[in-house]
């Protein structure tokens, strides 16, 4: 029988204290759980393809595999974000956990096997992409959770949970494939997920008043801001996941027998753990000032990569990669709490103040993150295509290097012109919701 909520009213202060902080606190944490374990799935690839170095791949086609997931995961992240308001969402976390026995139990068996072709890599890498979609339903779902004035850490704290498990699987996976060999790379997470699986069921719950039509959550794709909000986050989650999955692969390309496996897990993990105090910064001096400044940093922040890339010394690479995952994860924090104050105050705008308004904006917002989501996961795809595509033209990174520098300009000038700008004495009024 599934958990069903009728009354949900997280923005009564009385029956938040009451009734609402306890059961959205417990939904909180096992949907942490359950995101986690989707991120170390949908970014496993980013280890196993470092270590397919006596399969006779060249390096392309091993960001091919790399990058793969990425792609797979951002257009599932549209479906999956309906998945919650359909189906409920503790109902669609326990689906979605599911989903992931699949590409675990198909890396263990294909790496087993010293015959397996290229294309069955590339369509296990597709599986992982299931790992991808879980963000943005575990995202959409949380958002009906918490009141307005709480979403902006509650969401970080999400995130950021889900986030670490592209740090889990960079740290944990060199010491498991080292001991047990790369099947164990498929292998090792399986008991994890089965205990989210049973975790979600029992402890999660459904709430009514998410229920939505697909049509009233697609209505969101007609919104200027979706589109827009769309565009920065490639520049924040795109460059956290597309830097996560490429930094092993690329750091032994650049730096062959560079110790990059003891490395490799602290930028996700620096990125993941400083997430919520994006949203935290974006609660109180306003989502869009955070954004703006952050995109100059990621700016300076690749520039230094690229420094450090041709200085030959790995340590120098690595020091300065850290100062991108650390503002890519603020970044996240800042872009997402930006979301749900777009939609819930043109709802109050466009309906006047009242729990119905803020129910409709929650939904708006709920349906937006998937869009979003799904949009700036394709960053990670990008970026490790760009990484391939420079090994394979016979140079080094520097052009992709140089084009992700353009586009953090691009999100600079955007998140500017939209969002922070001012004319005369007035500040442009027509996102200004964004700096909530």
């Amino acid at each position: 029988m599934a958990r069903w909520i009728a009354e949900w009213h997280p923005d009564d202060p009385a029956f938040w204290e009451r009734t609402g902080k306890r059961v959205a606190r417990r939904n909180l944490v096992f949907s942490i759980l359950a995101e986690h374990l989707g991120f170390t799935v949908w970014t496993l690839w980013s280890i196993v393809a470092a270590r397919m170095g006596g399969y006779p791949f060249t390096t392309d086609q091993l960001f091919w595999l790399v990058a793969l997931p990425n792609l797979i995961g951002s257009v599932l992240r549209v479906p999956y974000t309906f998945g919650p308001a359909r189906f409920g969402g503790r109902n669609f976390t326990v689906f979605s956990a599911v989903m992931l026995l699949a590409p675990a139990v198909a890396l263990g068996v294909a790496v087993s096997d010293p015959g397996t072709p290229y294309w069955v890599f590339l369509t296990i890498a597709a599986l992982a992409g299931f790992g991808g979609g879980n963000f943005a339903s575990s995202m959409a779902n949380i958002t009906y959770f918490y009141p307005r004035s709480r979403q902006g850490v509650a969401l970080g704290l999400n995130a950021a949970g889900g986030n670490i498990g592209v740090s889990s699987v960079q740290l944990v996976m060199p010491l498991v494939i080292g001991s047990l060999g790369l099947a164990a790379a498929g292998w090792f997470w399986i008991p994890f997920i089965v205990v989210a699986i049973a975790c979600a069921w029992f402890f999660m719950d459904n709430l009514t008043s998410a229920k939505a039509s697909p049509r009233e959550q697609l209505a969101v794709a007609g919104r200027a801001q979706t589109w827009i909000m769309s565009f920065l986050y490639v520049g924040t989650f795109g460059s956290f996941i597309g830097y996560s999955t490429a930094f092993p692969l690329l750091s032994t390309s650049l730096f062959p027998g560079a110790p990059w496996a003891a490395v490799a897990f602290a930028g996700p993990l620096a990125g993941s753990l400083i997430r919520p105090v994006g949203g935290w910064l974006a609660d109180r001096l306003g989502g869009a000032r955070v954004t703006l400044w952050n995109f100059a940093a990621m700016g300076a922040g690749i520039t230094l990569v690229w420094q450090g890339g041709l200085s030959g010394n790995f340590w120098l690479f690595f020091l300065a990669f850290q100062l991108l995952f650390l503002t890519a994860g603020i970044g996240n924090g800042s872009t997402y709490r930006m979301i749900p104050a777009i939609f819930q105050a043109k709802a109050v705008a466009e309906r006047g103040a009242g729990e119905e308004a803020l129910l409709h904006g929650k939904r708006q917002a709920s349906a937006a993150i998937g869009i979003i989501s799904a949009v700036g996961a394709l960053g990670g795809f990008l970026i490790n295509r760009a990484f391939g595509m420079a090994f394979a033209a016979g140079g080094g990174p520097a052009p992709a290097f140089l084009a992700f520098g353009l586009f953090y300009l691009a999100c600079f000038t955007l998140t500017w012109w939209c969002y922070t700008r001012t004319i005369g004495v007035a500040r442009v009024a027509s996102l200004a919701h964004a700096r909530v």
